[in-house]
């Protein structure tokens, strides 16, 4: 499934405009503007997982308690599963395929002798992906809650901590797919494995609460096996442990530093 889009920059604003908004502003507005156009993108990214989770709705099962799930229903869980998939799409597979297009094309290099940098591009495409998932977060709480009675977050402070660090985390290991791939179709390509391996660990296919013991101590070592984890505790009631959230962290800040050591802008 390839999401990304390999459209050029819109045209820079002219000078009054460039004045009243500041270079990065221009480039954010344009690169939303983009963004708002590829309607693939926006499904996969911002629809998606909602949509999964009222196919998933349609299980008579998953609507019963479950003793082993310790009261709970397997519709509660795929909500924040739902959240993750929206990251990992936006992260691995949307936004690789973009910045690595635009450094092929010689986009950055000739935006880097302008007074917009192009780190004010890679910013908005940070922000544009990491606002999607955020408001893809919101969309799918609202129809678990109103479709199918999911509780709202137990602990709204921690489960804002563990969405927060799991968005980062997934921009970040998108930002090294985009810095280890020397073309858009590369990205596409390694995104795509990447993408399936994180939908495995998120628990997509198998909740991870629900994964024999060993296997789940192998995904919790992942930044979304223990983002899964995180979330569910958050939503439970409880802050989530701190392991997972310094798995998260630790996950972010390596991926962060190897994308900034090894990204290259031509």
């Amino acid at each position: 499934m390839q999401t990304g889009t390999t459209t050029a920059p819109a045209t820079a604003p002219g000078p009054s405009a460039a004045r009243r908004r500041g270079p990065a502003a221009a480039v954010l507005i344009a690169e939303a503007r983009l963004f708002l156009r590829e309607p693939g993108s926006l499904f996969w990214v911002f629809a998606f997982p909602s949509v999964l989770l009222v196919i998933l709705g349609f299980v008579p099962a998953f609507k019963e308690a479950q003793d082993d799930l310790g009261g709970r229903r397997v519709i509660d869980l795929y909500v924040p599963i739902s959240i993750l998939l929206a990251m990992i799409t936006a992260g691995v597979q949307a936004m690789p395929p973009v910045l690595t297009a635009y450094r092929e094309r010689g986009i950055l290099r000739r935006m880097s002798a302008t007074p917009v940098r192009p780190s004010a591009l890679l910013a908005a495409q940070i922000l544009l992906h990491g606002a999607a998932c955020l408001g893809s977060a919101l969309l799918v709480t609202v129809v678990g809650r109103t479709a199918y009675g999911v509780p709202l977050p137990g602990q709204p402070a921690g489960y804002l901590l563990a969405l927060l660090l799991s968005a980062a985390a997934a921009l970040c290991l998108g930002a090294t797919i985009c810095a280890l791939s020397r073309t858009a179709k590369a990205a596409t390509a390694v995104g795509s494995v990447a993408y399936l391996v994180m939908m495995f660990t998120a628990g997509v296919w198998l909740p991870v609460q629900a994964m024999p013991d060993i296997l789940r101590r192998v995904v919790e070592i992942t930044p979304f096996g223990a983002a899964s984890q995180a979330l569910e505790q958050a939503a439970s009631g409880s802050w989530p442990g701190w392991i997972h959230l310094g798995v998260l962290a630790l996950w972010t800040a390596v991926t962060g530093v190897a994308a900034s050591r090894m990204f290259r802008w031509q």
